[in-house]
């Protein structure tokens, strides 16, 4: 009776005409005399086909596409590109007795060892290769970094490059094979933005896993940016889809799945406030952190416009090696050494490993036209040296070693000792004098000699340039250093 019971059950179920008991049992006895299989592996198979015939059921899969909307799509698109970030930083305890015991017994007291501290963020994938985006403050003084992907696998990463001003930083995953490949997110455009639109955040907060949280754009009419001010809430995005601790650079993404913005924060004086970086911030980050002088230290004189696919130049500084190239303020990169540039990553990732000097082609569309361009990047230090300071400035300088700083008498190792003066040059009528530190340019801390030429470099002819300098004074004996205020004009 049990059997007769499933079998008008399934009957009932799958819309068959139910037969009579009797012909089941009879067929049953059947099966069972010519020894074919016994009846009790008749009925997994039984239910194994229904369930076939019960996926298939019309009803089911209406009820599948109401459930499946927008949002789901744009998560389902969205989701495998976002990862977890954990951060371990080294920090060193130190306190009145570390401090009295090193003072007294230096190199032979043995240092406390350090203590680690832990953090945690969100990130989202940019490109195939594995680089990563997220916000400067997640890895900020971060010793080591863990890329923790949506399906749980682990990564090592580096930093790559990071902005404190725009809270951006670019990351890249340490493949466990050359030839893995990750699934990236797709940008949405800089200006592509609605108010009122439905968002949504993703990330990882409280580090409890991939979650979450649908709002909409508040508001997008934000202040332009400030020169030299670090961005802030009047320069970001504001939604009220909800942004916990651990969400800091998820991505903020539209119904399409497209990145639009960086998760950054949450504003404590009010409830379901967020903000993002906006995309366009994003790519004006980019663009200038993801310079060749940047990630490789070689010397290409050209700016590429992280937001254009293929990559576009923005600008050609002449006697660089892209002017010698005959490259042009607009021109499109096509192809590097035949491989498609798609856009900036694809362009870092093909010179990030090149040696200088290397010959390169690059295939450009200027207008309706392309054509072929042979490209060699030396390094920086060739042309970004003391002697082209010297050129430009009139001073000759070199770095301060420990052993300088002890002979004029310096307690700390900064700037520029200036080692001579060049005779009616510019910086000659300025005060500056052999012995001078120079600690500041443009009111930014001069730190080795490439920056401070490269900043100098870059600033147009007949511009005048405030410098700031220590000066040694002696009363007697005593000697100090003193600050001090100069300007000259650029030749």
């Amino acid at each position: 009776m049990k059997d007769s019971a499933n079998y008008q059950y399934l009957c009932r179920l799958f819309g068959l005409h139910t037969a009579p008991v009797s012909k089941m049992c009879k067929t049953k006895q059947h099966l069972s005399k010519r020894k074919v299989l016994p009846g009790r592996f008749v009925w997994p198979w039984v239910m194994i086909l229904g369930g076939s015939i019960h996926a298939a059921n019309p009803q089911v899969a209406i009820a599948d596409d109401l459930r499946k909307d927008a949002t789901v799509r744009a998560v389902e698109e969205a989701m495998p590109c976002v990862v977890n970030i954990r951060t371990e930083i080294m920090v060193e305890r130190r306190d009145f007795y570390y401090d009295l015991l090193w003072e007294f017994f230096g190199p032979y007291y043995r240092q406390r060892p350090s203590e680690s501290t832990y953090s945690l963020g969100s990130g989202v994938i940019v490109h195939e290769s594995g680089y990563v985006l997220t916000n400067a403050h997640v890895i900020n003084r971060a010793s080591r970094i863990q890329v923790v992907l949506h399906d749980g696998s682990v990564y090592e990463a580096e930093m790559v490059a990071g902005m404190a001003a725009s809270d951006v930083a670019v990351l890249k995953i340490t493949p466990s094979a050359p030839v893995t490949r990750f699934q990236a997110i797709q940008f949405a455009e800089d200006d592509d933005l609605l108010l009122g639109e439905s968002v949504l955040a993703l990330g990882n907060p409280f580090g409890l896993g991939s979650s979450v949280s649908r709002g909409i754009l508040s508001s997008k009419n934000r202040r332009p940016p400030t020169e030299d001010q670090p961005l802030d809430v009047d320069h970001w995005l504001q939604t009220d889809a909800a942004i916990n601790p651990g969400n800091s650079g998820g991505p903020l993404v539209n119904l399409e799945g497209r990145l639009m913005g960086l998760n950054v924060a949450v504003y404590k004086e009010a409830q379901g406030i967020g903000f993002a970086i906006p995309i366009k911030q994003v790519n004006e980050a980019l663009t200038e952190m993801l310079s060749i002088e940047r990630i490789t230290g070689l010397w290409f004189g050209a700016k590429v416009d992280a937001s254009v696919h293929p990559p576009r130049l923005l600008e050609v500084h002449p006697e660089s090696p892209a002017y010698q190239a005959g490259l042009q303020k607009k021109d499109q990169l096509l192809a590097l050494e035949g491989q498609t540039l798609r856009g900036i990553f694809d362009w870092i990732k093909g010179v990030v490993n090149v040696p200088p000097d290397q010959e390169l082609s690059l295939r450009v569309q200027r207008g309706e036209e392309e054509f072929t361009r042979s490209l060699k990047l030396p390094a920086e230090e060739t042309f970004f040296n003391a002697d082209l300071i010297q050129d430009l400035m009139g001073i000759r300088l070199q770095p301060v070693t420990p052993q300088l700083a002890r002979h004029v008498g310096m307690d700390r190792i900064q700037g520029l000792l200036v080692a001579d003066i060049v005779p009616e040059g510019p910086a000659y009528s300025s005060g500056i004098r052999p012995g001078c530190v120079l600690i500041e340019c443009q009111d930014q801390p001069v730190e080795d000699i490439l920056s401070l030429a490269r900043q100098i470099h870059g600033m147009k002819r007949g511009s005048e340039i405030q410098l700031t300098v220590l000066v040694k004074r002696r009363f007697g004996r005593l000697a100090t250093f003193g600050r001090a205020t100069a300007s000259l004009r650029l030749p």
